[in-house]
């Protein structure tokens, strides 16, 4: 029987007359239907939201840990549910899926930690004659209502990025899910449902960005947290008014391999980090520079892992590239492979694309202005180039407009640092690919990466308020 799923609207299900039927990406199989919502449960939502503050603000650290310890064990518990659940509705790897959930218990595991650890500090005034006798006390609040807007390729995961550091700083929070895969997120509502969570206090709304527009304009909204993107995001910082906004966007992340770089170490990296869940991650490995005298070494091994690289069903344990999000945008990523080709780039690897699935590709002799290389691919096809020197390799990573994460391999200390230094990301990582993520990480980026920072703490400070308390004895 196939399923059929309600929206959660203020904290109760709602089963609306705009039913959306889901299909599977890798087969076209309806696996689901969805009752999606419209102005009238976002408004709902909403001044649900705002009542509920008055509650979410007020409950202790100790509950809001239990709550997020409960919600952590139920998908637990749920583990293998919720990951066959996103292989039907995203076309994940099923071993990608279950890391998924994994991750998302994490979160929750963490966001426990750090509901009893939002402090403050005491501040010394007399510093001055005029201080003499004075105490500053700081104390961190909730804000309200935080409006949530997450993508497709981590449905469950850049959810709980939002909704876990919501609930362990006290605030109300109402979620879109992408119209493509809500049942992650849905599945993650029945959880909370049967926690002490406030009712008001979470909405899932599955809708289309017009019904969603009161999630990036509505005032009563202190702060939009928003995945996806580049040319949306941008557009919904300029129309969110005085609330926050976070933005976590695209990337084309860049790997830079110098002369000292471990081959053997790098590669079973690059190609996972190049080519897991079809290269659909903004730290997806998309261009690799390495240095001449390991350029045709590094090549012959990524070549070949890469013809290795198994393409195809998701449900099958062993591949690791299964369908794009549709078949559109599959068509998409043959088309920009195409246009290099016949800018001269070489295909090394690669293959017809089946549908929506495209296989493992890599390419060189990439011109710099060809799509493929200056604009996110967010397909599984990577670029190996080679550069004469480091500073070269450097000034090959940073020319791009995105600035998310990068990675260097290098067993050179004064070259880690100089990547430290020079490199324009939010993030360097050292002797492994630029996929690499541990959710209580600062996470996010520059340039046309975003703007803010993810990571159970990092979205409590956005989500709290410092407030001064001066006392006079």
């Amino acid at each position: 029987m196939i399923p059929s799923f309600p929206a959660y609207v203020a904290g109760a299900w709602r089963t609306t007359d705009e039913p959306n039927r889901l299909h599977a990406p890798y087969d076209g199989a309806h696996f689901a239907t969805v009752s999606m919502c419209g102005a009238r449960e976002v408004e709902e939502a909403i001044a649900a939201a705002q009542r509920a503050f008055a509650e979410t603000r007020a409950l202790p650290a100790w509950q809001r840990s239990a709550i997020c310890r409960a919600v952590a064990h139920g998908l637990s518990a749920r583990r293998e549910e919720v990951a066959q659940g996103m292989v039907d509705e995203s076309g994940k790897p099923i071993g990608d899926a279950r890391a998924e959930v994994d991750r998302a218990v994490h979160c929750f595991e963490l966001a426990a930690e750090e509901a009893g650890r939002i402090g403050g500090e005491v501040i010394p005034l007399d510093l001055r004659p005029a201080g003499d006798g004075r105490t500053g006390i700081t104390r961190r609040f909730p804000i309200g209502p935080i409006a949530a807007i997450a993508p497709f390729n981590f449905p469950l995961n850049l959810a709980v990025h939002k909704i876990a550091p919501a609930i362990a700083s006290g605030n109300p929070v109402v979620v879109k899910p992408a119209t493509q895969t809500p049942t992650s997120c849905l599945r993650l509502a029945e959880i909370i449902d049967g926690t002490a969570w406030p009712k008001g206090g979470l909405s899932v709304l599955p809708c289309t960005r017009d019904a969603a527009d009161a999630l990036t304009t509505d005032e009563r909204f202190k702060l939009l947290s928003f995945t996806g993107s580049p040319q949306v995001g941008w557009r919904m910082k300029e129309r969110a008014g005085k609330k926050r906004v976070v933005l976590e966007l695209g990337g084309n992340a860049a790997v830079l391999l110098d002369e000292t770089a471990d081959l053997a170490r790098a590669v079973p990296k690059l190609i996972y980090g190049a080519f897991s869940y079809s290269g659909q991650k903004c730290i997806s490995v998309q261009r690799i520079y390495a240095h001449q005298r390991v350029f045709a070494e590094f090549c012959e091994r990524f070549v070949a892992a890469a013809r290795e690289v198994r393409a195809g069903d998701p449900r099958d344990e062993g591949v690791l590239v299964g369908p794009l999000i549709d078949e559109a945008n599959a068509k998409r990523i043959e088309r920009w492979v195409e246009e290099a080709a016949a800018r001269g780039a070489k295909v090394l690897c690669g293959g017809p694309r089946r549908g929506a699935v495209v296989p493992a590709t890599v390419l060189t002799d990439v011109p710099r202005d060809a799509r493929v290389s200056c604009d996110e691919v967010f397909g599984p096809v990577c670029l190996i180039e080679r550069v004469a020197s480091f500073e070269e390799g450097l000034e090959r990573v940073n020319d791009s407009i995105y600035g998310l994460q990068a990675g260097v391999f290098t067993a050179d200390l004064g070259h880690t640092f100089d990547a430290f230094e020079r490199l324009e990301m939010g993030a360097v990582i050292i002797n492994d690919a630029p996929s690499f993520r541990i959710d209580h990480m600062p996470y996010g980026g520059v340039k046309d990466s975003g703007f803010g920072r993810e990571g159970i703490r990092s979205a409590i400070h956005d989500m709290t308020e410092e407030r001064l308390l001066v006392i006079a004895r």
